[in-house]
């Protein structure tokens, strides 16, 4: 017993410091969707396997090659993911060669990957590693 509370302590302090969206199935994506005022794509993100980790990666830019074709819809889905994964909007009118990275979604698009290592890697530990 005591060994299982052992190794089941790093997994807790991992759940508590990991978003909860990253946990998301296919169907909580969906549900969050809906509940967003969009039920028309429940089905576009689950037909397409959109999770909590895969949704990190969707914008406008690949919106249409899952079913969402509509360019208002597009900028409003795009906006709430933003707001959902914290992540600030970029600045257009900066040096596109080089545009500027938010933290947070340079993070998340680590966390978007599988493996123990991901799955361990807090906010703070990568922004120590890269020296952000």
């Amino acid at each position: 017993m005591e060994t299982r509370e052992v190794v089941m302590a790093p997994l807790k302090k991992m759940a508590q410091e990991a978003p909860d969206f990253l946990r998301w199935s296919c169907r909580d994506v969906g549900d969050w969707i809906r509940r967003r005022g969009f039920p028309q794509y429940e089905a576009c993100f689950t037909k397409n396997l959109i999770n909590g980790r895969k949704l990190i990666h969707v914008t406008c830019s690949n919106l249409p090659q899952i079913g969402v074709t509509d360019f208002e819809h597009m900028k409003i889905i795009s906006m709430l993911i933003r707001e959902l994964l914290g992540i600030v909007e970029p600045r257009w009118r900066q040096n596109l060669s080089m545009p500027r990275r938010d933290n947070m979604g340079l993070f998340l698009e680590q966390k978007s990957n599988t493996g123990v290592t991901y799955d361990s890697l807090t906010y703070n530990q990568f922004v120590q590693q890269e020296g952000l």
